[in-house]
C-alpha cells in the first residue's frame, strides 16, 4: 500500500524526468507567472492601453517551455 501511495507522487514527475521536489518547484514557478498573466490580463481589461502583450506573451512562452520539457523526456 506504502509503495502504491508513493508511486501516485512520483511517477508523472519521473515521467518528465524530475525529481519529485524539482517538479513542485516547476510547477509552483509556473503557477506564479500564470499569477502575473490574469493579472496583467484583469488589468487589461479595465485599462486596454496597458499590457496589451503581456499575457499572451507569458502563456506562449509557458507554452514553449511545457513543449520543450516533454521533447526532452
Amino acid at each position: 500500500m506504502t509503495t502504491r501511495l508513493a508511486r501516485l507522487f512520483v511517477d508523472h514527475p519521473a515521467s518528465v524526468d524530475e525529481t519529485y521536489f524539482g517538479h513542485m518547484a516547476f510547477a509552483a514557478w509556473f503557477s506564479s507567472r500564470l499569477f502575473l498573466a490574469a493579472g496583467a490580463a484583469i488589468v487589461h481589461a479595465f485599462l486596454p492601453f496597458l499590457f496589451e502583450t503581456t499575457a499572451s506573451r507569458i502563456v506562449r512562452e509557458l507554452a514553449e517551455q511545457t513543449h520543450n520539457r516533454r521533447a526532452k523526456a
